[in-house]
């Protein structure tokens, strides 16, 4: 059975352009992929914490002895099995100041693992541990316009960032779907028309 793994990241619920686009993705893969099993991930109803000196120490043999930090990094333990059972991920990202929600990026470090998701081979350069052949869908929302050729593109931080994180632990099939200046009002409802005509178009592609 085909296993999709559904994240949003937006903290406006009801109110979120990526949040639309990404259930947009994960109902076209629906279709496509008959019996699809989703597992969802909400990051701003159900926040990872974020990285603590626990944490790290947690690395290198020393576990914390409080229940709630044990039972956070058990939490980012499950992320990583998640990911690699996974064939599609669906990630909803909008750009908060730049960049990525700070929700989304404890979440990347949760799942960004020395010897778990990647490793240094002998010559110091990295490499994925994620299995080949896993498909990322990618929706990505920006209430300017970040794109190549823009006045704005060297502040664009988020889809690049996201695409590094992803592309270091061996997630290099990424395809994005992309809704820019949703706040300047004479663009806002055409770029998420596009957007999700685009989506509309996906092909069934095996996993």
């Amino acid at each position: 059975m085909t296993k999709l793994w559904h994240i949003d990241s937006s903290v406006l619920g009801e109110n979120s352009a990526s949040r639309k686009l990404s259930a947009a993705i994960v109902a076209r893969q629906q279709a496509l992929n008959p019996g699809l099993e989703v597992e969802y991930l909400d990051l701003a109803a159900n926040p990872v914490g974020h990285l603590s000196p626990a944490h790290i120490g947690a690395l290198f043999g020393h576990p914390p002895e409080d229940a709630a930090t044990l039972a956070d990094i058990a939490r980012g333990q499950g992320f990583i099995d998640t990911l690699f059972a996974a064939d599609i991920i669906v990630i909803g990202v909008p750009m908060y100041n730049f960049g990525l929600p700070t929700q989304l990026k404890a979440w990347a470090d949760r799942v960004l693992v020395a010897g778990k998701t990647f490793k240094y081979g002998p010559d110091g350069v990295p490499f994925g541990l994620i299995p080949a052949g896993k498909k990322v869908y990618i929706a990505s929302t920006r209430g300017g316009l970040y794109g190549p050729g823009s006045p704005a593109a060297g502040l664009e931080h988020q889809e690049s960032h996201l695409l590094a994180l992803l592309g270091f632990i061996g997630l290099t099939d990424v395809t994005i779907f992309n809704a820019d200046g949703l706040a300047i009002p004479d663009l806002k409802a055409q770029s998420i028309a596009t957007a999700e005509a685009e989506i509309a178009t996906l092909a069934f592609e095996p996993a």
